[in-house]
């Protein structure tokens, strides 16, 4: 075979050698910025853009097949909807004031899904999927690595989390500061660990070779270093029930150990869930409803928010003294309260939630639940809601309504329902494998709770080729999977 003939055979599992690699570690550097939002065109963008053209080159060309039109009508019905719901918010509920972003945030849904059928087609052999099996997983070594150096020797940071920080500035993290590794964001590096780390056990229990165990122990040390509490409590349930489901139970007792143990070393994800629910002091203006939490804020801890129960009215402080002594100043000088006015200001104790929590009761799901209702079938449309919802489910039927939402967790749990049904054909070792991408797909709906996972871009091109490297198995023949 000549190379030119070899490359042309197999240039779509060489671009997917190259994504594999390219997605989780390339910093997220703006190739060119969108007006009026900080999500940016990037270099990843482009190579989409190039791997999908060789995909289609190839359907052309008869090189290679979809095989199946059993997960292309859905995903192509959900893809409609997307649109439906982008001309819905852009000329019914008007919900979308920018139109190109709007686009950008819908196109960007095809983009990630795209990778799914790529990836599907890319598996011809055993060999195939086991090469870019494995490639992930150096892959995952690599971020993991930069993790360690970003904690602990300064590497530099790329992040997305806000307009500044997405202008591609780098930035050197402080002692208290949660790791990104090559992420844009130390919630996006969770959420893919979470995702991973179930596959990683299920190679781990496929191949018994020691390395993957220790790359399991050490993505969970990163894990903790990001001090995502919701990710944290996804990752724990979806590897318990993995290992307690096929009764490793020194496995599971060792990741309960290593875990206190990481908690114990690094501080800061302790520290966030003994800060989640909190006893604070509140003034409380009776008049404008104004809150004000008492408290003193620092960088290194999570301050409480102002969604509160209220327990009882309490005493004065030395320090809500000084803060209704500060607003009356402040009031006094502006001239829009009088300065007998302190007295509107009641002093009460109640539980309080950190203000991540109350951002979301106060603010990001509320704002979901309007777009919603503005049109429940289609929602107001791609990007009207901001950049994050906070919680994928509220962003789902925010902007794409209830049919949006539908076929998205309908074409998962198709594709999952077909794994689990696939996997008796495999080896009973190879069937591991299987498991530890439901349980991964199981451990991120749970981190979807209160982030947004599946828009996350490195997450996303990671699910959608998991999946489809892991589909692409189901069209081999017997002798092929006997390989696996």
């Amino acid at each position: 075979m000549t190379l030119l003939k070899k490359l042309d055979e197999n240039i779509l599992k060489w671009l997917l050698i190259f994504f594999v690699f390219f997605i989780p570690l390339y910093p997220k550097f703006p190739f060119k910025i969108v007006n009026y939002t900080y999500v940016a065109i990037r270099l990843d963008d482009f190579f989409i853009a190039l791997i999908t053209g060789v995909f289609i080159l190839q359907l052309l060309r008869n090189k290679i097949k979809l095989k199946d039109l059993h997960f292309l009508k859905p995903v192509l019905i959900f893809w409609g909807v997307i649109f439906l719901s982008l001309v819905s918010g852009l000329y019914i509920t008007h919900t979308i004031d920018f139109p190109l972003v709007g686009f950008f945030n819908a196109f960007r849904r095809i983009e990630y899904m795209i990778v799914f059928f790529i990836a599907m087609s890319a598996i011809r052999t055993a060999k195939d999927f086991k090469f870019l099996m494995y490639a992930l997983v150096v892959s995952l070594c690599f971020v993991d690595i930069y993790g360690i150096g970003q904690r602990f020797f300064g590497f530099p940071a790329i992040q997305t989390m806000n307009p500044e920080y997405a202008l591609g500035k780098i930035l050197y993290l402080t002692p208290e500061a949660r790791i990104s590794s090559t992420f844009a964001g130390h919630y996006d590096l969770a959420a893919y660990l979470v995702f991973l780390l179930p596959l990683l056990w299920g190679m781990f229990f496929y191949a018994r070779q020691v390395i993957l165990l220790l790359l399991a122990v050490l993505s969970m040390l990163i894990l903790t270093l990001t001090a995502s509490r919701t990710s944290s409590i996804a990752y724990l349930i979806s590897n318990s029930i993995f290992l307690l489901y096929f009764r490793k139970i020194r496995y599971f007792i060792l990741i309960i150990l290593l875990t206190i143990g990481f908690t114990y070393i690094d501080t800061d994800l302790l520290n966030r869930w003994l800060k989640t629910i909190q006893i604070k002091q509140i003034l409380l203006n009776e008049q404008t409803g104004e809150r004000i939490v008492v408290q003193n804020i620092t960088s290194d801890e999570l301050p409480a928010g102002t969604a509160f129960v209220k327990i009882k009215k309490d005493e004065d402080t030395t320090a809500s003294s000084l803060l209704k002594e500060e607003l009356r100043i402040k009031a006094s000088l502006s001239g829009t309260l009088e300065a007998t006015e302190e007295a509107q200001y009641q002093t009460v104790s109640a539980v309080a939630t950190d203000i991540s929590i109350a951002t979301r009761f106060q603010a990001s799901w509320p704002r979901a639940i309007q777009a919603f209702q503005k049109n429940p079938l289609l929602g107001s449309g791609p990007s009207s809601i901001t950049e994050s919802s906070d919680g994928d489910y509220f962003r789902w039927l925010g902007e794409t309504g209830i049919l949006g939402f539908s076929f998205f967790i309908y074409i998962i749990i198709m594709i999952l329902k077909r794994l689990y049904d696939f996997k008796n054909k495999l080896a009973s070792s190879a069937q591991m494998l299987v498991y530890g991408v439901i349980f991964g797909t199981i451990g991120l709906f749970i981190n979807a709770l209160l982030i947004d996972v599946f828009e996350a871009s490195k997450v996303a091109y990671i699910f959608w080729f998991t999946l489809g490297i892991f589909v692409g198995l189901i069209y081999l023949n017997k002798n092929e999977l006997k390989r696996v």
